[in-house]
């Protein structure tokens, strides 16, 4: 039986890692994780003085590829950042500082890596769900890493992002993407999306019928350490370009989701909330919440890959 106290446990041997997107929700627990497996951290951040004091100045901090001799070591690659997706309208303003946020510097990792002296042996580099676009209402199939993208910005903004870091490939770099689902954790979306139901205004966000393909963040941490072994400390004789969802096994409705919610925190779930205020509010972007997608984790569990929490009731009770 799995141990939800485990540690998170990467790889044998000590390895050099570099992460990006270090100081954010699922960054900050990922490189505490590293730590404590015995792993020495490099993290890439705009503000190295401060990164560096919040984690105890056990980490080397450089807040450019530039900084990185190209002599330097680095064993693994896991790259995380990128600006919030949602809260500003996508206007074409906001729409360039997330793709500069994603794909410029992911291209700017790939041509770190072209220069290097020694390669990393493995480059894991997050996406999202988003990547497959939005699946209308009346849907019910599941998405697989095999299902096709959109043509809708999200998508692209995805797809792209996973292209500049399947360039890596071309330097002998074996290069695994995540397509994350919503993360739940104590940080990130969940707060956010348990405040109404706290307030007693839990219930149906638009049809209530779109799919939530979610993942609980120890999850997300152990099937990180999980690709780590299975690409690093079992390397295929050939190089190839992985992709995962990272999403449990159990999606499911929105207002399915708020009820589960709402028993866990004993509220009631009955308060509807229509979707033309988001839709006015948040524009294209309001697609992520009234839309939603049914993905699954085919090729996770194909590899082996075991989880914590499979179901919405015991990743939430063991949150809340």
């Amino acid at each position: 039986m799995l141990n939800s106290d485990a540690p998170v446990k990467f790889g044998i041997k000590c390895a050099q890692v570099l992460v990006t997107g270090g100081t954010g929700f699922i960054g900050q627990l990922l490189v505490r994780a590293l730590i404590a497996d015995g792993h020495k951290v490099i993290v890439l951040t705009r503000n190295p003085k401060r990164t560096a004091t919040f984690f105890h100045h056990s980490v080397v901090c450089v807040d450019d590829m530039s900084e990185l001799p190209t002599s330097a070591v680095i064993d693994v690659v896991i790259n995380l950042a990128g600006a919030r997706i949602l809260g500003w309208r996508w206007s074409e303003a906001r729409q360039a500082v997330l793709r500069a946020s994603r794909i410029t510097l992911t291209e700017s990792i790939v041509a770190w890596i072209a220069q290097a002296q020694h390669k990393p042996r493995l480059f894991l580099s997050a996406s999202a769900i988003g990547y497959y676009g939005i699946q209308k209402q009346g849907d019910d199939s599941e998405l697989t890493e095999e299902s096709h993208s959109q043509s809708i910005f999200m998508a692209t903004l995805c797809r792209d992002w996973e292209n500049s870091a399947q360039a890596a490939t071309r330097h002998g770099v074996n290069v695994a993407t995540m397509r994350f689902g919503l993360v739940l954790g104590k940080q990130g979306a969940l707060p956010m999306l348990l405040l109404p139901i706290k307030l007693g205004l839990g219930g149906t966000l638009g049809s209530g019928k779109q799919w939530i393909s979610w993942i609980h963040v120890q999850d997300l941490l152990r099937a990180i350490a999980h690709l780590w072994r299975l690409h690093l400390n079992n390397t295929p004789p050939q190089l190839l370009f992985h992709t995962y969802n990272f999403t449990a096994p159990e999606a499911l409705r929105q207002l399915d989701f708020s009820r589960v919610a709402a028993k866990v925190l004993h509220r009631p779930c009955f308060f509807p909330t229509p979707a033309w205020p988001m839709r006015l509010f948040l524009g294209h972007q309001a697609d992520l919440l009234l839309e939603g997608q049914r993905v699954a984790p085919v090729k996770l569990l194909e590899s082996g890959f075991e989880f914590l929490y499979p179901n919405t009731e015991s990743a939430l009770r063991s949150l809340v």
